[in-house]
């Protein structure tokens, strides 16, 4: 099992219990591919992790630590783990709205941890939203919950494998919707947090941004569609104003091949699936989620709860693997310019 010098450990959310986060938690402390996995302590029920290693056969010790401190110095042990006690016993596949209050007090657990130093950032696993909400959750989902916490800060979306960044300027809306509340405000919001992050958190002296076209054709001058030259074009023009590096409106379907890949650092997405389709067809299993504009380092593996599989030892870590990597790399990154 590869391992490296301990810094501060990462908080991780114990995510929906019912689902696989449980299971590929113990798959990523192995360190799979023997690379390297940062030092991290579970928010979340020690007793499920046990029932979790259990059901996948492992021998991995669960270890309940009262510090993040006590985490990182034990980490080599076994799955270090803080406790937040569960209502009811998790059964896989099947959520329950009494175990909500514990799944948001990791969350907020986590994220106090970070805040004040204790934990090097937060990674969270997938919660199931529909039962979160039978529990009294108000928020969307992570993202906007996060926000909160942090003091209602405006968060961006990266979505992140080898070789491609993705931005959606609008998320999780109806496509038709996301058309009618593109704006050019929230082009440049997104593309001046994605500058900055690709400076501080990554490391990348002068980002080179690329912004899609919302059109076939990037609306072939106007025949397929105005919003390139009304909303988009002027957003790009405002960018550069400010010394950023950016191209486009580029057509979509063009955007994404190898060659045209090279040529910047981050794609500006207009909608959801623009962004996700090509970056799930590149790298499904290993795609990261990063929140640009917080207080913060945030990730998360980019995919959801998996109920359909929970229980049957057939998940793949890599997306948690990759989001526990890149959430150390970006709070290294920080601490360096601090």
């Amino acid at each position: 099992m590869a391992r490296r010098p301990q810094r501060r450990p990462l908080a991780l959310t114990m995510g929906e219990p019912a689902g696989v986060a449980g299971e590929i938690v113990i798959k990523a402390w192995h360190a799979p591919d023997g690379r390297p996995v940062p030092a991290f302590a579970v928010l979340g029920d020690p007793e499920w992790l046990r029932a979790e290693a259990h059901r996948i056969k492992s021998h991995s010790h669960i270890i309940e630590v009262a510090s993040m401190d006590e985490a990182g110095r034990r980490f080599f042990e076994g799955v270090p783990v803080l406790p937040v006690p569960l209502k009811v016993k998790a059964v896989p596949g099947a959520p329950d709205a009494a175990n909500g209050a514990a799944v948001i007090a990791a969350i907020d657990k986590a994220v106090a941890l970070a805040r004040g130093g204790e934990a090097a950032g937060v990674v969270t696993n997938p919660i199931h939203k529909a039962t979160l909400y039978q529990a009294g959750f108000k928020f969307p989902g992570h993202t906007e919950y996060l926000a909160s916490l942090c003091g209602g800060t405006a968060p961006v979306m990266m979505l992140v494998i080898e070789g491609l960044r993705v931005v959606p300027v609008t998320v999780h809306v109806s496509l038709a919707q996301a058309v009618r509340s593109l704006t050019r405000e929230a082009i440049i919001a997104a593309g001046a947090a994605t500058h900055r992050a690709l400076i501080q958190d990554l490391g990348i002296a002068k980002p080179r941004l690329a912004v899609a076209a919302l059109n076939p054709h990037a609306g072939e001058g106007g025949a397929m569609g105005d919003e390139e030259t009304r909303i988009i074009a002027p957003a790009i023009s405002d960018l550069r104003s400010q010394g950023l590096e950016v191209t486009g409106p580029l057509p979509a379907d063009a955007l994404f091949h190898a060659g045209a890949r090279a040529r910047y650092d981050a794609a500006i997405c207009m909608y959801h699936d623009q962004a996700l389709i090509p970056l799930k067809t590149l790298d499904f299993a290993g795609g990261v989620n990063v929140t640009l504009g917080l207080p913060i380092v945030r990730t998360s593996p980019d995919h959801g709860t998996a109920l359909d599989i929970a229980g049957q030892d057939r998940a793949d870590p890599s997306s948690l693997v990759a989001a526990l990597r890149l959430a150390e790399a970006i709070a290294f990154e920080r601490a360096k310019r601090a």
